[in-house]
């Protein structure tokens, strides 16, 4: 048996360097450049930066992203952009000015990821478009997110979350059973969007690791929403045949509010054991022998019949009486909870998800953690979101300028800022 020695100093930085290897973000190390304003192409490079990242947002002169001002705010900086864009460097830039786009070109050289959502043709018209920024640096990944894609008669349309809402489908969904569509009064499509362009990113990322060049990525908030919505919202336009048998849609029957005799409640029993479990939460388990459901089948075919009657002996129920006996009996189910009793729920102290911090102009605030736990711990929160152009004078200081060339840049003057996708 050999026996190797090794020198005490040698083994504890080979451990060192297992540790700080371990404690790295998923990301650390790749550089982030960002063109956009409002939520898409915002939020999916904050969800790269909270993932080890480092992200520069480059903004225009004058007033940055609007959506700076939309919305509760404080010192400059509203809500929602700070739910968007913590952790981020803000560089204030002309970038259609000559000197501005030499900027660009330089950081690209060491830029991983680039992403935008400018309309379709926009930085090629600055001459900071793919095939010239990808000539500067082959292993760059340009990601450009567009309201309705790059072809076709709505390829230059304005698109905003309302607008992708009711194109592909979410209105439609919403409204099935009532008076006409409905909203998700939430910028559904542009999150969606934001989470697909971070996958794409991450692929491209993955295959950058295996051939050694990088891409073009376009994705729209058109597609990214169908692809979102078409699994349970399109069931009815997915099977073809004249003898498919069509259901009553998801959203008819796993949505409605369940009313007790002092509230409500939500509940799915989705499978035959959970069906049972209801039945006997309520003292209604003879249901079973009656020859309307005492079969899977049977039972699809008349849930209208039965949903009636299980709608007569909830009101019978006090709502947290009810929710004990359906969670003992493994039956899914919640109350329709506020805001304030969404925050302080006690499960979301549990899995750590959300932490307040002080910030510097925004003061005391609220921050919802990401999702993902990497290794089985959550990763905390970058830096705040940066004021406009807060940190344009570190940036270019980091590209070798000097103070007087910097001076130039940051009081240029600016046109109209590109107009963007969403």
């Amino acid at each position: 048996m050999a026996i190797v020695f090794v020198k005490h100093e040698m083994l504890t930085s080979y451990l060192t360097a297992v540790r700080e290897e371990l404690d790295m973000k998923p990301l650390e190390g790749i550089n982030v450049l960002e063109f956009s304003t409002m939520i898409t192409a915002s939020f999916a490079a904050m969800m790269l930066g909270e993932q080890g990242a480092r992200v520069i947002k480059v903004e225009p002169i004058e007033l940055g992203d609007p959506m700076r001002f939309l919305g509760s705010s404080k010192g400059g900086i509203s809500a929602l952009f700070a739910n968007c864009n913590r952790g981020k460097q803000s560089l204030r830039l002309d970038i259609k000015s000559d000197e501005g786009r030499g900027v660009i070109e330089e950081l690209i050289a060491e830029t991983d990821v680039l992403l935008t959502n400018f309309r379709p043709g926009v930085m090629d018209k600055l001459g900071l478009g793919s095939d010239h920024l990808r000539s500067i640096n082959p292993r760059l990944v340009f990601t450009a997110i567009t309201g309705f894609g790059t072809k076709g008669p709505d390829r230059d349309t304005p698109a905003y979350d309302p607008v992708i809402q009711a194109q592909v489908g979410f209105a439609a969904v919403q409204g099935q059973g009532k008076e006409g569509p409905e909203f998700v009064r939430n910028l559904t499509c542009d999150k969606v969007t934001a989470y697909t362009a971070c996958q794409a990113v991450t692929a491209a990322l993955f295959q950058r690791e295996r051939t050694g060049e990088g891409q073009h990525i376009d994705l729209s908030m058109m597609d990214a929403g169908l692809y979102f919505l078409f699994p349970d919202g399109f069931m009815h336009q997915t099977l073809l045949d004249d003898d498919a048998e069509h259901q009553p849609p998801l959203s008819e029957l796993l949505y409605d509010l369940t009313v007790t005799s002092d509230g409500g409640v939500t509940l799915s029993a989705a499978n035959q054991a959970q069906q049972i479990g209801l039945l006997s939460a309520i003292d209604k388990l003879d249901l079973l022998a009656d020859e309307r459901f005492n079969s899977q089948e049977k039972l699809i075919a008349n849930i209208m019949e039965l949903r009636e009657i299980l709608r007569l002996a909830f009101l019978e129920w006090e709502t947290d009486a009810l929710l004990a006996q359906l969670k003992e009996n493994d039956v899914p189910a919640a109350k329709c909870l506020t805001y304030e009793e969404i925050i302080n729920h006690p499960q979301y102290a549990a899995n750590d998800s959300i932490n307040e911090v002080e910030h510097s102009r925004l003061g005391n605030m609220r921050q919802v953690k990401l999702p993902a736990q990497f290794g089985g711990e959550r990763i905390e929160p970058g830096p705040g979101a940066p004021a406009h152009g807060e940190q344009t004078v570190e940036v270019l200081k980091h590209l070798g300028r000097t103070d007087d060339e910097i001076a130039a840049l940051i009081e240029a003057d600016t046109a109209r800022g590109p107009e963007i996708a969403g």
